[in-house]
């Protein structure tokens, strides 16, 4: 499966900064990957932190490892984080 990642920065509720990727498939428009970064957000208390296409933009389109296809294929997304993630 081609996936199409789409590197994150969102401030925190505390003002610490957030990096993550929101992983989808390569068909995925950038609004629904949007979406699913900001139910991560409400799934780790940052829920109505600002995410927009300016926190999360583009990066690449690359072969989606076992693990990271099965979460796509079930929920229709997958983080990956990175700094400041809980």
């Amino acid at each position: 499966m081609e996936c199409a990642v789409y590197d994150t920065y969102v401030t925190k509720k505390d003002g610490r900064i957030m990096h993550f990727d929101v992983i989808v498939d390569a068909n995925t428009p950038q609004e629904k990957a949007i979406e699913y970064g900001k139910e991560y957000l409400d799934s780790v208390d940052q829920g109505g932190q600002k995410m927009t296409q300016e926190e999360c933009q583009f990066c690449h389109i690359q072969e989606a490892p076992p693990v990271v296809a099965k979460d796509i294929k079930e929920s229709g997304y997958y983080i990956q984080k990175m700094e400041g993630c809980p």
